[in-house]
């Protein structure tokens, strides 16, 4: 099954109050294996950037001044998107900004059915813990070492380790497939053979050899089984 992970950076909290989305980052996974494709952009929010968001992930207003409008790459966007479901951390803030965007310029919603949010996961599977990505990356031992401001491709990508563990850990990627005589693993669509099998092959002692094992036995004297041997 295709995925896609994504995460937004944005002006601020509120689309509504006028806040703008100024990057996603976009990781595609097939049956939850990252497949190397992804989608990146920034966007000029056409509104100067609060120094409170700013201190989030550094993008500033000369950064952004000379980027393209969210219009100019929708088609991109979209096309790299498709139908397929979309994961994000706290997904109804990333879901927001993206339906505010494509409102704005008259475009088809995307779907609320089609949203996957790790937090409602991770509260799920640990109740009571801390669920911020960083802390999720550290509870699964996934490298965050190069996160040093929020940034929405990097973001996305170990955001795609964390969804991975909280829906069963690596081996989730892994399927055996049925084929005539073997039995392979696949990884993605392309399977890979791990061994044949052979039919059971006929093992008994042939008449000569159980002959010969009953004259040994005779020869054995007291023989400690005797003991046990009931009398009669």
């Amino acid at each position: 099954m295709r995925e896609i992970v994504f995460d937004t950076e944005t002006t601020g909290l509120n689309p509504m109050g006028g806040d703008r989305m100024v990057e996603i980052g976009c990781v595609e996974m097939f049956n939850r294996v990252e497949t190397g494709r992804h989608f990146h952009a920034y966007f000029n929010p056409e509104r100067l950037m609060p120094s409170e968001a700013e201190a989030v992930h550094g993008l500033t207003n000369v950064f952004l001044s000379d980027k393209p409008l969210f219009a100019d790459r929708v088609e991109e966007l979209l096309e790299f998107i498709a139908d397929s479901p979309l994961v994000a951390h706290n997904a109804a803030f990333d879901f927001g900004f993206l339906n505010f965007e494509l409102e704005r310029i008259g475009r088809p919603l995307v779907c609320g059915s089609r949203m996957v949010d790790t937090l409602v996961l991770a509260r799920t599977r640990h109740p009571g813990a801390k669920h911020s990505l960083d802390a999720l990356c550290m509870r699964f031992g996934v490298d965050r070492s190069h996160r040093v401001k929020h940034g929405a491709l990097l973001d996305a990508q170990l955001l795609a380790q964390v969804y991975v563990e909280l829906t069963g850990g690596r081996q989730i990627g892994l399927g055996l497939v049925a084929e005539a005589g073997s039995v392979s693993v696949a990884a993605s669509d392309r399977p890979i053979t791990v061994r044949t099998f052979r039919p059971a092959r006929p093992h008994f002692a042939a008449a000569e050899e159980l002959d010969r094992h009953r004259a040994f036995i005779a020869q054995l004297a007291t023989p400690l089984w005797a003991r046990f041997a009931p009398a009669g």
